[in-house]
């Protein structure tokens, strides 16, 4: 009895190879390069644990400039202030030239990667989403909105005249950073929080959360293992009638949907 079942599962396997896997399934999905998104789904954890305030990951704030979207890591919603989070996993030595912008190695051996000023381009963000807040009807006083660089990665070495900049969290910092009981704000974070700013009232903070919770972002892909991956999907492969129903649906109106691949004797099987 034994040898049939095991025969029959053997046969499964090979029919199911041939007939029903391909390079669009989940396997195919499970290498998708994760490790950005991840780490910044990490980071907002921490953060809205530490301080009792909200993310939102991935948005797409309108660059009247550059006539685009510009993405923007995390944004961090506290009652005092609105701060945008800049993620940098970089490794290795890492140092900055005379006209701000950043060095670090790359894969490949004494080959450098030159980043530009991470600290310009993130308060050029905040100055953007102060913007793009504004027009929509949430107008903060200057100086509410600020920005900040995270370097989380521990192989993570900056020079000192990176170290120096208040913008910037190292390591050491983020592996330590802890509320202060009596502000709720950690050492760093105080730093950020300047002045004698007095709490959002709660309408101003609810105004805030529905319009950023409603904001251009980028779809949110989630895999197996915890993994998630940051993108846009703009094309599905499937049977046509389940294409035309997709397209009959505006995005904006869709806040998640389950992908699940039928299995060989029907019905559905895992979820991807």
């Amino acid at each position: 009895m034994w040898v049939e079942i095991l025969c029959g599962l053997v046969a499964y396997k090979v029919i199911r190879s041939f007939f029903f896997d391909n390079g669009d399934d989940a396997s195919y999905l499970a290498d998708l390069d994760s490790s950005h998104s991840d780490l910044c789904f990490a980071v907002v954890a921490r953060l809205e644990k530490l301080y009792a305030g909200r993310c939102f990951v991935g948005l797409r704030i309108p660059d009247p400039d550059a006539g685009e979207r510009q993405h923007i890591d995390v944004v961090l919603v506290t009652k005092r202030e609105v701060m945008v989070v800049a993620i940098k996993n970089f490794s290795g030595f890492v140092e900055a030239d005379n006209d701000g912008n950043w060095s670090c190695p790359t894969d490949k051996k004494r080959k450098q990667e030159i980043i530009p000023n991470p600290v310009l381009e993130v308060n050029r963000l905040a100055a953007n989403l102060q913007s793009y807040l504004e027009q929509r009807g949430a107008k903060l006083p200057d100086g509410h909105i600020i920005g900040r660089v995270v370097l989380p990665n521990p192989n993570c070495r900056p020079s000192y005249n990176i170290t120096i900049q208040p913008e910037v969290m190292l390591y050491d910092q983020w592996k330590d950073l802890k509320p202060d009981s009596k502000s709720g704000l950690s050492t760093w974070f105080k730093g950020a929080f300047t002045g004698s700013k007095s709490d959002m009232q709660d309408s101003v903070l609810q105004n805030l959360h529905f319009i950023l919770s409603t904001s251009p972002m980028w779809d949110r892909l989630e895999l197996k293992g915890d993994k998630n991956v940051l993108g846009e999907f703009i094309e599905f492969k499937g049977r046509h009638e389940d294409i035309q129903l997709l397209k009959n649906l505006k995005r904006s109106k869709v806040s998640r949907f389950i992908i699940q691949k039928s299995t060989l004797f029907g019905g559905f099987g895992e979820s991807l």
